[in-house]
């Protein structure tokens, strides 16, 4: 069941005070930057009953884990591999999570029933919109897994003119026609070997696929026409795809900007205050990351002469 409904438009304020718990879910999970960017918020926020954590969990686990979750837990953000399994788990649901099929927030209702929203969607549109993107444009899509969706969601919120969907495989970009008809966004299909020609003539591309898989085209795409890119990795970065684009003098947009964004729109359904982006954004761009010992701050690094927007 869908509802039009935002989850912290029902709380009025009365998770201001006391003690509440959210955190994010997925498997691997140990390099998530969510805990650095939600806990600065409520930091700056006055939020000093708030926590977030994470927390290692395949989808098989899931809806266990929900279920056993005290009455402090205010709301959770979904990773991979999770983001499909999260809409079960829901007893409710926003019609952008129903119509791409997934959900990257599950947010505690006050009766203790889980909303589930996807802020992927709406943080995807205010990124390209801040990068220049306007209602007409032509959009060219890398890949077709789970964020190949949010970015249909997010083209036909843009009102672009059409998208062709680049993937490796053709049922990959089969599966995603029932998505585009509940999303009224017109899409076409291209083999990956045909990837130059098929995004050749672009306002926007996105790049939806893991690192590495894209390198390649680096050296044969055209960006005449290509007016932003994003690419949905921040790690490593720059990747080729950004380097040869902002070498064109095309916009680039790197995936930091897509994790702040759907952050600040989980934020505020957690807590039903207004997120103090500036500190979120701050604290993102100065934590080191986990794993790999270069912090986001090797996401702004000039690609040539400047840095990826966010």
């Amino acid at each position: 069941m869908a509802s039009s409904e935002p989850a912290g438009a029902a709380l009025d304020g009365v998770r201001r005070t006391g003690s509440w718990r959210a955190g994010v879910l997925g498997k691997p999970i140990a390099h998530s930057l969510s805990p650095v960017i939600h806990n600065a918020g409520y930091r700056a926020a006055g939020l000093s009953g708030w926590s977030y954590t994470a927390t290692e969990c395949a989808e098989t686990e899931l809806a266990d884990l929900v279920a056993g979750l005290g009455p402090q837990w205010a709301g959770l953000s979904l990773t991979m591999p999770l983001k499909e399994a999260a809409l079960a788990v829901a007893v409710d649901a926003s019609p952008v999570a129903v119509a791409v099929g997934a959900a990257n927030t599950l947010v505690r209702r006050p009766d203790g029933g889980w909303f589930a929203d996807n802020t992927d969607v709406p943080g995807m549109v205010a990124v390209l919109r801040e990068a220049g993107v306007r209602p007409g444009a032509r959009i060219a899509v890398l890949g077709a897994g789970g964020t190949a969706r949010a970015a249909l969601a997010a083209a036909a919120a843009l009102a672009a003119t059409g998208v062709v969907v680049i993937a490796r495989r053709a049922a990959a970009i089969d599966e995603l026609a029932p998505v585009a008809a509940a999303l009224g966004v017109p899409v076409g299909g291209s083999d990956w070997t045909a990837a130059p020609q098929a995004a050749a003539d672009a306002d926007v591309l996105i790049s939806t696929v893991p690192k590495g898989i894209a390198d390649p085209l680096a050296a044969h795409l055209a960006w005449a026409s290509v007016k932003v890119f994003f690419d949905a990795l921040y790690d490593p970065w720059p990747t080729p795809l950004a380097v040869a684009a902002t070498a064109a003098g095309t916009t680039v947009v790197s995936g930091l900007d897509l994790l702040l964004a759907q952050a600040v729109g989980q934020f505020e359904q957690f807590t039903g205050v207004t997120a103090p982006v500036a500190a979120m954004r701050a604290a993102l761009y100065a934590a080191p990351f986990s794993r790999a010992g270069a912090g986001p701050a090797s996401a702004r690094r000039s690609v040539t002469a400047s840095p990826p927007r966010r």
